[in-house]
């Protein structure tokens, strides 16, 4: 028994305390997450479709693109997904509704940052059609 806990304990002395640490392969360096929270920080605001006044919120990102984001039609609707993805120069957004009449339906939007608006689509998933749609940032 003593062999055994010997063992175990000069073991222990031999490990690195740096193998607890995770590889740099796992985790973000400093200077590439903080370019994606600046790019990500456009993005806050309160965005209006064009086509029939639906509203995106986004309030804020995190620095691995969830948002805190809600919907408005008019009334609030929680989004089950919501998250932004930096692509090089480009910044995607992806949401989800699962209230009761949306049921999957999604926005997949690209930020144009030339005329700061969002543009993409928008698959209905209940009626299993998709519409082409632009939100304008609301500047009041």
């Amino acid at each position: 028994m003593n062999r055994t806990l010997f063992a175990i304990l000069g073991l222990s002395l031999f490990m690195s305390p740096a193998s607890a640490q995770p590889s740099p392969a796992t985790s973000v360096p400093p200077a590439t997450e903080s370019a994606t929270k600046a790019a990500f920080g456009v993005l806050p605001g309160r965005w209006v479709r064009i086509q029939g006044g639906y509203v995106i919120t986004i309030n804020s990102v995190e620095a691995d693109g969830r948002l805190d984001a809600n919907y408005a039609n008019p009334r609030p609707l929680p989004f089950h997904t919501a998250v932004a993805t930096s692509d090089g120069n480009s910044l995607k957004l992806f949401f989800e509704l699962r209230a009761a009449g949306y049921n999957g339906s999604t926005y997949t939007l690209n930020y144009d940052a030339a005329n700061d608006r969002l543009m993409g689509v928008y698959d209905q998933a209940v009626v299993k059609q998709k519409f082409d749609v632009a939100f304008v940032r609301d500047k009041s």
